[in-house]
């Protein structure tokens, strides 16, 4: 059987575009106690994107979303770049324990999963995958994510409302309406600016002074913080 250099030429497109192209179904779990996230963003994208990298400075969109949970400036960038995107798939915070799935068709060229969203109540913390490379297979990933720290703001552990914009110190909410107020504040400077793991919240047993407005039995969290299952069709 003989077949034309158009149909060789036609198999080989299709192939690289199977192989570049992909339906996912993504559930990601809050695995804390008592830590919610903030609306969450996913994104398919190229080898040269990322929505954070680890050991280097956050990017202005990055501390936006990090400080107060705010992804536009994060979804911006994704769109300029014309990564795939799905964003708030839970609708509003994922509660502790909780589960939520969305499915992402990814383009040709966008290879890599990325996800992040702010963790409450912490100062710049944030659940983080930083530019998985999504598998040829079909099949279901199981990877687990860490906290990081933004870098850009003190961990001080106080609740001080309409705290979100970058550079005005202070936890924004506590969703759980289980912290307290009257702190002292833990710490008042920042060592490593760059983003890090998270070192977690300290809290203390006084929820109305103390040096921490948050709770030591309640908000304490260790790595890693979320689950996120990724099914390849």
């Amino acid at each position: 059987m003989k077949i034309s250099t158009l149909t060789i030429a036609t198999l080989t497109a299709f192939a690289s575009y199977a192989t570049s192209a992909a339906e996912l179904e993504i559930q990601l779990t809050n695995l804390t106690q008592g830590i919610h996230f903030t609306p969450i963003l996913v994104t398919a994208h190229n080898g040269e994107e990322h929505l954070f990298e680890l050991a280097m400075p956050a990017s202005t969109a990055l501390q936006t979303m990090a400080e107060g949970g705010n992804l536009e400036p994060l979804i911006a960038q994704a769109t300029a770049s014309s990564s795939d995107i799905a964003a708030n798939p839970a609708n509003g915070l994922l509660l502790p324990t909780a589960s939520t799935m969305t499915t992402l068709m990814t383009s040709e060229g966008n290879e890599y999963l990325s996800l992040t969203a702010m963790l409450l109540p912490t100062n710049d913390g944030f659940v983080g995958l930083d530019s998985w490379k999504i598998p040829t297979e079909a099949g279901t990933y199981t990877i687990y994510l860490n906290g990081y720290d933004a870098g850009t703001e003190a961990n001080d552990e106080l609740i001080v409302a309409d705290s979100g914009a970058p550079g005005t110190p202070g936890i924004p909410a506590a969703p759980g309406g289980d912290a307290g107020t009257g702190g002292a504040g833990v710490s008042s400077t920042q060592t490593n600016t760059n983003v890090h793991i998270h070192p977690g919240n300290l809290g203390d047993d006084d929820l109305t002074a103390g040096t921490s407005d948050l709770s030591n039995t309640v908000h304490r969290w260790l790595n890693p913080v979320a689950k996120l299952t990724v099914t390849v069709k």
